[in-house]
């Protein structure tokens, strides 16, 4: 068995964790510390995305939270009936799952591969605690390579693609999608109606 989180200070990473001490000096005040995935313990759906992004999730602490990704992907769980919107502001997930390949804020939003590979045992430990799983959304590349490695395949029979659906022999199947980051809906490189194609593959594929 693997852990699903890794703890408040994880000291696996050394470039991440000066980071994390410069973010919490510059703005005490912001979660600064690895962020915990959220949502439905028998989800049948998980989203993974990347990493947190500095402003996003590293400052409130929940993926996918306080920046522009989260908004678009806010927005489009809530029109495919995923989620419902609390009068906190936070989202309620309906048998979905939420978290991130890499837990701790990246400089740059760019891990490095070593960092990836660090983080991927929290990955395993996600899946392991929501045996009900078996569909993933990967937000981007670097997500879909975690995805797939961490649900036993090999990547140069599941090469990423947008739209691309990867059926395991190990019973997950991967989705993909460009990462809904500002870079990516401002060129129209992922439009809302490309994350809503997805996550409509992803409710033909609910059990």
């Amino acid at each position: 068995m693997h852990a699903p989180e890794p703890p408040a200070d994880c000291p696996l990473c050394p470039r991440l964790v000066t980071y994390r001490h410069a973010n919490r000096l510059g703005n005490p005040e912001w979660h600064n510390a690895p962020v915990q995935g959220f949502g439905d313990p028998a989800a049948w759906l998980l989203i993974l995305g990347l990493a947190p992004g500095r402003t996003g999730a590293n400052r409130t602490g929940r993926p996918f939270t306080g920046d522009s990704a989260g908004s678009l992907l806010e927005a489009t769980l809530i029109a495919a009936g995923l989620a419902t919107p609390q009068e906190n502001g936070t989202l309620h997930l309906h048998r979905t799952f939420i978290t991130n390949a890499v837990r701790c804020a990246p400089p740059g939003n760019k891990p490095t591969p070593a960092e990836v590979h660090a983080c991927r045992p929290f990955l395993l430990g996600t899946l392991e605690a929501l045996p009900a799983a078996r569909t993933i959304v990967a937000l981007g590349q670097i997500a879909h390579q975690s995805a797939i490695k961490a649900c036993g395949g090999k990547l140069p029979k599941h090469p990423f693609a947008h739209g691309a659906v990867h059926r395991l022999y190990t019973g997950y199947t991967v989705l993909d999608s460009f990462h809904p980051s500002q870079l990516n809906t401002n060129t129209g490189r992922l439009t809302p109606e490309m994350l809503t194609a997805v996550f409509a593959q992803a409710l033909s594929a609910q059990p």
